[in-house]
């Protein structure tokens, strides 16, 4: 009898956990997304041409069309959103490219490799941030190699290897996880010569920066 309600217990639990797995990959990625899983939709629609702008981790209204144009290529519902087919179809036709990702942890890493979890996920923050903004320009890449503005591209800093918490926070970012509230600037006060970036309203200060408005 014993055995039987082991068995009986497994069969329930597995069943549960099936259906529990479904239900969390059925969710559809659309407009107004934010994360990682946005950022690998966007470098694969680029990589087959369907999508040809700054890669921003947001699916936004560029996002969908690229993706109408992929649904309707591969004979899909033209929904705009990336179900699961779609998703599953793209992955099938695209291989992986995280350049972005990498891009986003390795300014991370170099420009806050000595702070917390929470200070390096608000530098990634502060470049997803800018990408949002009319400020600035609309891509990751281009935020991050825009002239004289991350003190670690200019000093070559940038080209050290990412270590795995770097590209944790970058991800924690990407999913949206913002400690500055909003931030678009940063500076470290020690070290800081820019009066117009002390100048600025604060918002936070997280470890050795303190992030403005």
């Amino acid at each position: 009898m014993k055995t039987s309600k082991i068995l009986l217990s497994l069969c329930a639990c597995a069943i549960g956990m099936t259906v529990a797995a479904s239900a969390v990959s059925a969710a559809p990625i659309k407009s107004g997304t934010q994360s990682e899983h946005v950022l690998d939709i966007q470098e694969r629609l680029s990589s087959l041409g369907y999508f040809k702008e700054g890669v921003t981790g947001y699916y936004g209204s560029l996002t969908a069309k690229a993706v109408k144009a992929f649904q309707t290529a591969n004979k899909l519902p033209v929904t705009g959103v990336a179900d699961d087919a779609t998703v599953a179809k793209l992955k099938q036709k695209a291989k992986p490219k995280q350049s972005s990702l990498d891009q986003l942890a390795r300014i991370i890493h170099s420009e806050a490799r000595g702070e917390s979890f929470e200070g390096q996920v608000a530098v990634g923050a502060v470049v997803l941030n800018r990408v949002q903004s009319s400020k600035f320009p609309d891509s990751i890449t281009e935020v991050i190699f825009q002239s004289g503005q991350f003190t670690a591209v200019d000093d070559g800093q940038y080209s050290l290897q990412p270590n795995s918490t770097a590209y944790r926070a970058a991800r924690a970012a990407l999913n949206g996880s913002d400690p500055t509230n909003g931030a678009l600037y940063y500076y470290n006060p020690k070290i800081a010569t820019a009066l117009w970036s002390m100048a600025r309203p604060q918002i936070k200060t997280i470890g050795s920066h303190i992030f403005t408005d």
